[in-house]
């Protein structure tokens, strides 16, 4: 790629990964693999959570929710290293690849010949790596500058779209609790102070969080007020 190429994939790069919520945002960087990575005909996500558990993500096309799943089965392929083990795994010819022998031929045998996993984030409860898949053999050998650019800008568009998440539930949290608050002000008369010392108490006796005891006084306030107005 010359130097007025990779301007030019920089720019749509750029276009291409504007943040969102997560899951959208998780989106937008496997379709921006597709158009913008040389070589590239279908992308993914893997995400492994903190039971080890993997899970795919935005995949392109429906057929590699078969192929990354035979990598999770078998414990083997670079999308499967790349997010459990080893920052990047490049292998432009799969059929001949020793890595992954029973791997590869489930997927040479849909039509995949070559693949590369990179690395995406590492977060305190998950890790995440971005599958890149391609039907022609050679792919992939060296993804050069533009690769190292696409995962550093997506790493940056996920950090963004978790702290968006985060503020997100925080928000929600803090208005459930305050909820549940008014509830106990209404139901019991009581301060907001009182309320709030309340719902700890019961939060600690009864080995729950916060807002799961705020989430059930709400759900509950809400199923007497149903049944209220059925009556009615």
């Amino acid at each position: 790629m010359d130097d007025t190429e990779l301007l030019e994939a920089t720019r749509r790069l750029s276009k291409s990964l504007t943040a969102g919520d997560l899951d959208l945002t998780l989106g937008r960087i496997t379709a921006a693999a597709v158009e913008v990575l040389p070589e590239v005909e279908y992308a993914s996500i893997t995400v492994k959570h903190s039971d080890g558990r993997l899970e795919t993500a935005a995949p392109t096309d429906d057929l590699l929710w078969g192929v990354d799943a035979a990598q999770y089965e078998l414990q083997e392929g670079p999308c499967y290293e790349a997010a459990t083990d080893s920052v990047h795994v490049l292998s432009p010819d799969l059929a001949s690849d020793a890595r992954f022998p029973r791997y590869a031929a489930s997927a040479v045998a849909v039509g995949i010949a070559a693949q590369a996993g990179l690395r995406l984030f590492d977060a305190p409860k998950s890790q995440g790596a971005l599958n890149l898949y391609s039907k022609t053999v050679g792919s992939f050998g060296d993804l050069g500058v533009i690769g190292v650019l696409f995962t550093h800008q997506s790493a940056m568009a996920i950090d963004y779209a978790r702290e968006i998440s985060n503020l997100q539930d925080a928000l929600r949290t803090r208005r459930t609790i305050g909820q549940a608050i008014g509830i106990l002000m209404e139901r019991c008369t009581l301060t907001d102070q009182r309320a709030f010392a309340f719902l700890a108490r019961l939060s600690q006796h009864g080995n729950v969080k916060l807002n799961r005891v705020s989430e059930e006084l709400v759900a509950d306030a809400d199923r007497i007020g149903e049944e209220r107005l059925k009556k009615d």
